[in-house]
């Protein structure tokens, strides 16, 4: 909730101001929250009067442009200028760069841009105020940046040989006009809270040819049509709306109520028991989820409402919505294992690791996509001590499953046991993983991991110094799955 006396500070439009005072959420949560419902009310009407057989492609790029250039002014005011300088660099990149070496120049200038904005906002000027965080769209401009990059070199410098089948499929053969990049980049549909998605799907929804491309490359049988079906995604749309809405009310009522600072808090963790920080831990990390369900949900929403994220059809022929989707609620919270989670959550980050760095690391793969995934979320040490905690956690998790498993699968009383134990330990795992990402700072860290005894760390590493490794049994725990959108399970 807003407090009188923090300073109010915003970089972006002031006009939402007494609505923030009169629901006291802060002003650029009012900023976010009012561009993206006006961005659902410009998706339907975007798939309605300019779709590709009522507008030409040039004013659909256009107006995608110009409205997702307005909504970052309106929410950064002159900070969204870091935006607009990061594009305009790395298209110079994309037109004078050799194509042997383009996508390494934009994947440096990009990330080191991006790195140099988290730094400065984050320790030099504004480190513990209340003030305009712009970082979140350039993450996702770096994603997009240099996902073309990497699929234009794959497109004009390499041999199909050369690639893998996916590689192949999403190669780009022609280094992309200004308005087509600027418009991949900067549209009203992904511009604050994305996600990321493959140039090549973003250029044939703009043209009209997304939902055929999708429906050929499923195989899809006509069945009694004369041509391609044309479906709507009116029901997706409801259904991710009142996701939406209940994690909207789920963050203004849990997620205020429950504050994570309370982990490290001195008296709490002097005057309560091991059972009770625990407790309070994993409830008030899992009330901290509702924030990401809805911005990720709303954004898929958005999408989704101007035609854009049609996936095929699924199994029992129904028609899927699923492209960019950057979640699945339902596997994140049944998850019994550390892969089966971070395989269902910020999907499309996952798969931009995948593409740029791990399908192509010459080398210790696994390493170089943790860093990159660590660099790219920002500065605070929270997040690296995160990313350093998941891995022995990852591996041990790993050791368990090989070696135990196997002996629950004779009847369904041990599997349901067994994937009741594996559920509760995987959630108060990840729970103890993500706490230092949403406390930030060294100090409360710290104080949280030493009231927990290192527990986590300990049990971790001493699984890995006893249990035998299966390597030939092992798939990569790296959130790097090939087709996320397929909802793996692992039981």
């Amino acid at each position: 909730m807003a407090e009188s006396n923090i300073p109010f500070r915003t970089t972006g439009s002031k006009l939402l101001h007494p609505v923030s005072e009169l629901l006291g959420v802060p002003l650029d949560q009012v900023n976010f929250l009012a561009c993206q419902l006006c961005a659902l009310l410009a998706a339907f009407w975007f798939r309605l009067y300019l779709s590709p057989n009522k507008a030409s492609t040039t004013i659909r790029h256009a107006v995608a442009t110009l409205l997702g250039a307005y909504f970052a002014i309106f929410c950064f005011g002159w900070y969204s200028l870091h935006i607009f300088t990061m594009v305009s660099i790395c298209y110079c990149i994309m037109l004078k760069a050799s194509i042997q070496n383009l996508h390494r120049y934009s994947l440096i200038v990009a990330m080191g841009y991006l790195i140099l904005c988290q730094v400065s906002r984050v320790y030099i000027f504004n480190y513990g105020l209340l003030s305009t965080d712009f970082s979140g769209p350039l993450m996702i401009i770096t994603q997009k940046i240099t996902t073309v990059a990497f699929q234009v070199h794959d497109g004009l410098c390499k041999k199909d040989e050369e690639l893998t089948s996916e590689q192949q499929r999403l190669a780009v053969k022609a280094r992309p006009t200004l308005l087509e990049y600027l418009s991949y980049n900067l549209n009203f549909l992904s511009i604050l809270a994305g996600p990321c998605s493959n140039y090549k799907d973003y250029i044939s929804f703009i043209e009209g040819r997304h939902i055929a491309m999708k429906l050929l490359e499923r195989n899809w049988k006509p069945n009694g049509y004369n041509r391609l079906p044309e479906p709507s995604p009116a029901g997706a749309i409801i259904y991710k709306l009142c996701i939406t809405t209940g994690s909207l009310i789920l963050f203004l009522s849990l997620t205020k109520a429950l504050p994570i600072v309370y982990i490290a808090d001195d008296k709490f963790i002097n005057e309560a028991s091991f059972l009770a920080r625990l407790s309070y831990a994993y409830i008030a990390i899992q009330a901290a989820r509702p924030k990401y369900y809805f911005a990720w949900t709303l954004a898929d929403a958005i999408n989704n409402a101007a035609g854009y994220g049609f996936n095929g059809i699924d199994t029992q022929g129904q028609f899927r919505w699923d492209l960019i989707s950057n979640l699945n609620i339902w596997n994140i919270e049944t998850a019994t294992s550390f892969k089966m989670y971070i395989d269902n959550w910020n999907i499309q980050t996952a798969a931009w690791l995948k593409r740029v760095c791990y399908d192509r690391a010459p080398h210790s793969r696994t390493a170089f996509t943790f860093f990159l995934s660590a660099v790219w979320h920002g500065v605070y040490p929270g997040y690296y001590f995160t990313f350093i905690t998941a891995v022995p956690i990852t591996l041990a998790a790993r050791a368990m499953r090989n070696n135990f498993r196997h002996h629950f699968l004779s009847s369904r009383t041990k599997k349901v046991i067994y994937d009741i134990i594996t559920w509760a330990v995987t959630q108060l795992s990840i729970c103890y993983t993500v706490a230092p990402f949403l406390l930030l700072a060294v100090e409360p860290t710290f104080k949280f991991y030493k009231s927990m005894f290192f527990c986590f760390h300990i049990l971790s590493i001493l699984v890995l110094l006893v249990l035998p490794i299966k390597p030939n049994s092992v798939k990569s725990q790296v959130h790097i799955s090939n087709s996320n959108n397929d909802n793996n399970k692992e039981n």
